[in-house]
């Protein structure tokens, strides 16, 4: 037996929740299908930076009061190793409160699934979805649930699960960065309230994100490296980790448990097909430098729901819409692709040459005003900020 709903959505994380807030209004029968159980899901250990834009949709959505553990970027200091020239963003030079903020994945997890049980969503976990097929109609999901194999006919099925569901159908195209990150977090003797730091080396990025008592750090470098990295004791980390990013912040005194995973630009080749649309991981994945990856999701998620709310019921998923929201994210996601991307590139080596052209445009960035502003509401807001 086939049941059926307006949505599907493939992906209860935080992105594929919020799009399910975002229509809970809506009158439409919504069904979220999430392969874990809550308690996974909650037990991530990460923590997850966002930008001021998120908290702007995430405040719209309800759950942004009942976000505990919120550390605030107010500050964020661009530089590059071995050289003096850097680049401010003030949040107060922006007009706007805070830059962005760094907080426990499990919190956001938390709050959202919470307000979801306040709504007529149909919320099931542990249902992993291991086949999507298309008719005229709609979209037919088989999952498996409670032991038993079930199909569920959407007029619209949305994938925010990373994408698995469609490599060997719809392959994403993957750039290698030849990287991996370590991520941990670590304390410091003379920490800079409310400061990020974004360093770049010819290694990779590193980024230094205030959270609670110290700094949660990603340090990005050659596969062979970083899993050389890994075995490192603690001492010897953090005598590496001084060198490499200087006495800014004072001493590093302590560090976490450490882990690590490949970097990579994976992206889809379309973000819809028959009667499907794809958003965040399933979208595109990116390097985390600057931060962009979980904002451009939250970003699709508010957008398609703003399409879905004009769409009438009997069209949702049509070649209509479906194109609506394809073109209303072109821009914006073909932007912050290529910002993390460039910055990646153009950063991450030791030639000669572009060292002293970054080095340049790192200190003349610091000195216009506008400049700063451009580059700080495209980190905010992204391109259609």
């Amino acid at each position: 037996m086939t049941e059926n709903c307006d949505i599907a959505i493939i992906g209860g994380g935080p992105v594929g929740s919020a799009l399910a807030l975002a229509l809970r209004e809506s009158g439409l029968n919504i069904v979220v299908l999430e392969a874990r159980k809550i308690q996974e899901q909650t037990a991530d250990p990460r923590a997850l930076a966002i930008s001021y834009g998120s908290r702007l949709l995430l405040d719209k959505l309800g759950v942004w009061p009942h976000i505990e553990q919120v550390t605030p970027i107010r500050t964020i200091r661009v530089s590059q190793k071995d050289n003096a020239a850097y680049t401010l963003l003030h949040a107060a030079e922006l007009k706007v409160p805070e830059l962005g903020y760094v907080l426990p994945y499990p919190a956001l997890q938390t709050s959202l699934h919470q307000a979801l049980l306040h709504t007529a969503v149909t919320y099931l976990e542990s249902a992993a979805v291991s086949r999507l097929d298309h008719d005229a109609d709609g979209a037919t999901l088989t999952y498996q649930y409670e032991a038993t194999e079930r199909k569920l006919h959407a007029r619209l099925a949305v994938l925010a699960d990373g994408g698995k569901l469609l490599e060997t159908s719809h392959p994403p195209k993957i750039s290698e960065y030849g990287q991996s990150a370590v991520i941990a977090h670590i304390t410091c003797t003379a920490p800079q309230t409310a400061t990020a730091f974004e360093h770049f080396t010819a290694q990779g990025p590193f980024a230094l994100l205030p959270y609670m008592d110290g700094y949660e750090i990603v340090w990005t470098g050659a596969h062979a490296q970083v899993q050389e990295m890994l075995q490192w004791d603690d001492a010897t980390f953090l005598a590496e980790l001084q060198q490499h990013f200087g006495d800014a912040v004072g001493t590093f005194a302590s560090v976490g448990k450490r882990s690590s995973f490949p970097l990579r630009l994976k992206r889809a080749p379309d973000t819809t097909f028959a009667h499907t649309a794809l958003i965040g991981n399933a979208a595109q994945t990116l390097h985390p430098v600057a931060g962009q990856g979980f904002n451009m999701g939250v970003r699709d998620a508010w957008e398609l729901a703003r399409i879905i709310l004009r769409t009438p019921t009997e069209t949702l998923g049509s070649a209509a819409m479906l194109s609506d929201y394809r073109k209303s994210r072109c821009i914006d996601r073909n932007a912050g692709i290529g910002f993390t991307d460039g910055l990646v590139r153009i950063f991450s080596n030791d030639l000669p040459l572009l060292g002293s052209g970054r080095a340049w445009a790192l200190s003349v960035l610091n000195h216009i005003p506008l400049a700063k502003r451009f580059v700080a509401k495209r980190m905010m807001f992204g391109a259609n900020g």
